[in-house]
């Protein structure tokens, strides 16, 4: 698949489009098979027990995902989660940061699918599991 948007692009839109976020989620890298995001983890993403809060694990797959998508299709900001499904695996770590790491595997002109696995930083098995489908405006 061809990219469309780099990772300094897709940060420059996150920033313009969604500054609530663009300081805690930053895309690293995106080639045409893979896409890593990451979560600077923080006191708000913390719960009791030591760990990373599960919806603050959610927002980095939706993140990534939607980030991997518009790395193909360019600057869309109406696209839209559709369907989301997150296997919470192991707990993850509270002193470090969490890196999704996304695959777009179905790329239509109306729906996008794609997968993130989140691990935390240093870690070498996902915390969890991610799987999104994802809704594609039509052009104008």
């Amino acid at each position: 698949m061809d990219i469309v948007m780099d990772a300094e692009a897709l940060n420059a839109f996150l920033g313009r489009e969604f500054p609530q976020v663009a300081g805690e989620y930053r895309v690293e890298r995106v080639d045409p098979d893979l896409l890593t995001a990451r979560l600077t983890v923080g006191e708000a993403h913390l719960r009791p027990g030591g760990t990373i809060s599960g919806p603050s694990i959610f927002a980095l797959a939706d993140l990534a995902i939607y980030c991997a998508i518009l790395a193909r299709i360019g600057p869309v900001a109406l696209a839209v989660t559709t369907n989301a499904s997150v296997d919470f695996m192991r707990k993850p770590e509270a002193d470090r940061d969490l890196r999704a790491e996304c695959r777009v595997l179905k790329l239509g002109r109306v729906l996008a699918v794609a997968e993130a696995l989140i691990y935390s930083e240093g870690g070498t098995e996902p915390v969890a599991r991610c799987s999104m489908t994802y809704s594609i405006p039509p052009k104008s």
